[in-house]
């Protein structure tokens, strides 16, 4: 229980400047005195129900939101995706609304069939020569050329040359539906 507590004074310091208030707005406001405030804002006074309610109240937050909270692992763990030569390793989590791969085609890859579907794709070439076929356009970015699209618009990507290239891909939920989970399977 005290580790959770350690952290209580710079929270609600941070809390306290981010409504702009000083030490002794806070004091007039919730009963406490500036002292005591500063005191358990250094870490050097401990942190009780008997101080933290009224100045909670006062700043409209909950004692909880100054209790250390288990901060989740931040890694994503999540399996490579090998389809028909490509490899997609997932950067953000599955749950995420913005989906984010690194993507490595093979080199002198076919164009895939082009697809279409609702939302948009923005890619950046860290590595290689990509062809982006989109519509009637017939496109080759180079490392550190950037695109973004309509994914309505039939469209298709595959390494150029023989190097592979190796690009980051951002999509929403849809995107990801059609990119990566619709017949991969995973390593």
């Amino acid at each position: 229980m005290l580790e959770e507590l350690a952290h209580v004074g710079t929270r609600l310091r941070s809390v306290r400047k981010s409504r702009g208030w000083t030490l002794d707005d806070l004091a007039d406001r919730s009963g406490v005195s500036a002292s005591t405030l500063s005191r358990l804002e250094s870490g050097k006074r401990q942190a009780s129900l008997e101080l933290l309610i009224p100045i909670t109240r006062q700043l409209g937050i909950k004692v909880d939101d100054l209790i250390a909270q288990d901060t989740p692992d931040p890694r994503v763990r999540r399996p490579v995706i090998r389809r028909d030569g490509v490899l997609i390793v997932p950067l953000s989590p599955e749950s995420s609304a913005v989906h984010t791969y690194k993507i490595t085609f093979p080199p002198d890859g076919e164009l895939p069939e082009l697809r279409t579907h609702e939302g948009s794709e923005w890619i950046y070439v860290l590595s290689g020569r990509l062809r982006l076929r989109l519509g009637d356009q017939d496109l080759i970015l180079t490392r550190g050329e950037a695109a973004e699209y309509d994914t309505r618009i039939p469209h298709a990507a595959s390494a150029a040359g023989n190097r592979p290239a190796q690009v980051i891909s951002i999509f929403n939920d849809e995107g990801a539906r059609m990119h990566v989970r619709l017949s991969a399977h995973q390593d």
